[in-house]
């Protein structure tokens, strides 16, 4: 049945085609960000851009609109193989639903044997003036009762139960963020997951022409800022950390949605045919780490057919304990090395898990390809 009391607005808007108007004007102001003067102007980095494009309006349609009732909350992987957003972790499955911090949500799960696991509510999001997703609970793996079958429940909402596994909230939290990091994908269960909010009654109601409305303009500016925010943090990149990989302001990173357990490192690479970038990395003891090669849109490159990452299971380690990891557009013949797949610039990222406020000692040099060394 069709709603009454809709605001004129909204409606003319819906009757008279200019709802869908301003969503395809959002989009083609999001389409801007590709021109930004410091942005690379090949057709092999503008055609990613565009592709990048394409790929944020799938994921903006996807948690916006197609999943957006916080009373009927579905876990959906907001960022995958052909779907990126700010440095992407390759090692990561991510899931996210939808919720409302003022009611209760019930979890269930069953544990599997991914090593890292980690649930958080937060609040704000990129499609909002500002672009933070800030976090408002967390509830680390290793907090967690898991039976002895590795099933669990965890009670998610803003008062805690009288015993088990509890996510706070608040009442302005929005999303619930699942990070399972693998170190080795083809031998690691993920966990499976489910969730239900229990305070809800009633069946499933129509489309709401308002809600749908306001969700529709969410996913649109959801592109517009996703893309601007990134491509402000690559320019900052290019300037700032040019082809090497300083620690930065983790609060920016946090403030964007970084895990609370990651230092991230973030660098901008710029190779000549002929070059190689050589890490040299001393990490502290830590629960994980990895290295990552992006491109200019920090997306992952494509890791499903090129060895653009590495992580502490898969690197060859110095005698000394130390790692070094060789960037470069040919394989120099030596270990751990990270093809570029075709690109000349972009991003990268070191990231630690769980390094309990030990930091790693990072150098970065570029080389001739024929100068990396052989051990």
């Amino acid at each position: 049945m069709e709603r009454e009391f809709m605001e004129p607005k909204i409606e003319q808007g819906l009757l008279s085609g200019e709802l869908w108007e301003e969503y395809c004007d959002i989009l083609k102001r999001a389409g801007h960000q590709l021109l930004r003067p410091e942005t690379p102007r090949t057709a092999f980095d503008q055609a990613e851009g565009m592709r990048y494009l394409s790929r944020l309006i799938r994921g903006g349609l996807e948690m916006m609109v197609e999943a957006a009732d916080p009373d009927l909350p579905v876990f959906i992987v907001p960022s995958h193989e052909t779907l990126k957003i700010g440095g992407d972790n390759p090692d990561n499955l991510y899931m996210t639903a939808r919720i409302n911090g003022q009611h209760r949500y019930r979890l269930r799960g069953s544990r599997g044997t991914v090593p890292t696991l980690n649930f958080a509510t937060k609040k704000g999001g990129f499609e909002r003036a500002g672009s933070n997703l800030l976090g408002t609970g967390f509830l680390d793996g290793k907090d967690l009762q898991v039976m002895a079958d590795g099933s669990f429940e965890i009670v998610i909402g803003p008062q805690q139960p009288a015993s088990g596994n509890w996510l706070p909230t608040e009442a302005e939290s929005h999303m619930l963020l699942v990070r399972q990091t693998f170190h080795d994908r083809r031998s690691e269960k993920p966990a499976v997951l489910s969730i239900e909010r229990l305070d809800r009654v009633g069946e499933a109601p129509p489309l709401d022409p308002a809600q749908f409305s306001a969700n529709l303009r969410s996913a649109a500016l959801y592109v517009e800022r996703v893309a601007s925010l990134f491509c402000d943090w690559t320019r900052d990149f290019k300037t700032g950390h040019f082809n090497t990989l300083p620690l930065g302001d983790q609060a920016v990173f946090q403030a964007a949605g970084g895990d609370p357990n990651i230092v991230y490192y973030q660098g901008y690479w710029k190779l000549a045919d002929d070059e190689a970038m050589i890490v040299d990395a001393r990490v502290p003891e830590c629960d994980f780490w990895n290295f990552q090669v992006n491109n200019y849109w920090q997306e992952s490159l494509d890791y499903r057919y090129h060895r653009i990452h590495l992580n502490c299971k898969g690197a060859q380690y110095q005698p000394d304990g130390s790692v070094r990891i060789v960037v470069a557009h040919r394989d120099p013949g030596t270990p751990n090395w990270l093809t570029t797949a075709g690109h000349h610039e972009g991003t990268c990222l070191f990231r630690l898990i769980g390094a309990q406020g030990r930091l790693a000692e990072l150098t970065t040099r570029v080389v001739k390809v024929d100068a990396v060394p052989q051990s």
